[in-house]
């Protein structure tokens, strides 16, 4: 424990426990997680109050004094368990009876193993879950363990394939509903969905369980803070859109709702501040004539509060279907800050969906009636932005005026085929303010069929390949 804090895998700190609050404060900051002094303080004075042996009870006093959104509660807790480990080493299993199985030979007795593993996984109780986490440092230290070029290291993966936990799906039924005729569990039963999600999800937490003691392990051979930069979830909203897991997709939509209040709280800001109007030199020059010529009084234009109008064109083809998704998401929360708005989708034709996102409706059912109903493809189904351009100026052109912000989403990857920059052009002319927010790196852009430095000619182009990214680019955009 008296590691020096230059050892990898050091827990010691300098400064004691203040310092290694304040060490794990810093690594929260690192990985975008704004914590302030005041928090920090709160923090301490929580610890100060708890049980410092019940991590538990750390953990969530921790998180309700440092956190501020529950989007980043993943994140908190993957770097907990690397500044307040549960152990150092290999675990002792305290007299447990409970041991990886092995044949007469001395190897591993994987089916016996899997067996062990569906019935601690299928009794729940807090006596199997201590018994399942001992079983995990085992399964860790001598299935995943193996050596680098830096000394011994630790794979999750490893740990599991021989494991294979998501075929215990059905041994972890038979345990919590009990064995039905030949084997089989009914689709449709009540009881047997019930059983086949907490199956499901017990599967999910063990293999995080196998995760956690993975990177453990690792911070004690390569340090924690190594280990926090590839072996950590990334926050929601820095999560690439094209390369989002599902479970990513999930936490970025719940992020909306927040990211939305911001935005329209920052917008109705911006609107206040222009109220006043600019100033009128001519007016603030003749009512001067009464002072001798110093414009001491200034005198504004009257100011035209309206709201602005905002037409949405976007591609909902499967390479961008994460990014479109999430930006409709975006703006029907920001319905409220436009006097209209009109969304458009497109795949290789383009039609109206804005039926589909009224007030109140479903979000999940209305991206599905879209894909559905919609008149998005005319022949093959592969991205045409140059004809999805030319239908929309063709039937929906008149949507487009004068007080009209377009915004274009879409990787601007046209399959070879002809950009339309005619159309494009057209249309930015109509249009007061045109924008084009791109998924795709910038470094990507124009490379294989990408068309983006073409309508980057025409348009502006914007990188949006996060929320973050996407929040400061609307933020910007958003007519006042």
């Amino acid at each position: 424990m008296a590691a020096t804090p230059h050892t990898p895998g050091a827990l010691a700190s300098p400064h004691g426990l203040p310092g290694h609050l304040v060490d794990f404060v810093e690594a929260l900051r690192k990985r975008g997680i704004a914590v302030g002094p005041s928090e920090t303080v709160d923090a301490g004075r929580v610890m100060a109050v708890l049980d410092l042996l019940d991590r538990e009870s750390l953990r969530e006093g921790l998180a309700c004094s440092l956190l501020r959104r529950p989007t980043h509660r993943a994140t908190f807790d993957a770097l907990f368990d690397l500044w307040f480990p549960a152990g150092v080493g290999l675990r002792a299993d305290g007299g447990a009876e409970v041991s990886i199985p092995r044949t007469p030979e001395g190897l591993v007795d994987f089916d016996a193993l899997r067996e062990l593993i569906a019935g601690l996984l299928a009794d729940g109780s807090p006596e199997s879950l201590a018994l399942t986490e001992l079983l995990t440092g085992q399964l860790v230290e001598e299935l995943g363990k193996y050596e680098s070029s830096k000394g011994p290291s630790f794979s999750a993966y490893q740990a599991l394939r021989d494991v294979a936990p998501e075929t215990l799906l059905a041994r972890i039924l038979d345990g919590l509903i009990g064995n039905s005729v030949d084997g089989e569990h009914p689709d449709g039963d009540y009881a047997t969905e019930v059983a086949r999600r907490t199956a499901a999800q017990r599967i999910a937490d063990f293999r995080k369980m196998v995760e956690v003691e993975t990177r453990r392990r690792s911070a004690e051979q390569l340090g924690k803070d190594r280990v926090a930069t590839y072996g950590v979830p990334r926050l929601a909203e820095e999560v690439d859109f094209l390369r989002a897991s599902d479970t990513e997709l999930v936490a970025l939509r719940r992020s909306v709702s927040p990211l939305a209040r911001k935005l329209a709280s920052r917008l109705a800001a911006r609107r206040k501040r222009s109220r006043a109007g600019a100033i009128d030199l001519r007016k603030t020059l003749r009512k001067s004539m009464s002072t001798g010529g110093v414009p001491i009084d200034l005198v504004q234009r009257k100011p035209r509060p309206a709201r602005p109008e905002l037409v949405v064109l976007c591609d909902v083809s499967g390479s961008v279907a994460g990014f479109s998704n999430f930006t409709l998401l975006l703006v029907h929360a920001l319905r409220e800050q436009f006097s209209r708005v009109r969304v458009f989708a497109f795949i290789d034709t383009t039609d109206e969906v804005t039926r589909f996102f009224d007030a109140g409706a479903d979000l999940g059912a209305a991206m599905s009636r879209m894909i559905r109903e919609a008149d998005l493809i005319t022949y093959d189904g592969h991205s045409d932005y140059g004809n999805a351009l030319g239908v929309f100026a063709e039937r929906f052109a008149h949507s487009l005026t004068s007080k009209s912000s377009l915004l274009i989403l879409g990787d601007a990857r046209n399959n070879y085929r002809d950009p339309n920059v005619a159309a494009l052009t057209h249309l930015a002319a109509v249009a007061k303010h045109t924008h084009w927010l791109n998924p795709e790196p910038r470094g990507q852009w124009g490379s294989g069929d990408s068309a983006a430095f073409v309508y980057a000619d025409t348009v502006t182009m914007h990188e949006c390949r996060s929320a973050q990214q996407l929040a400061a680019v609307v933020e910007g955009l958003l007519p006042v």
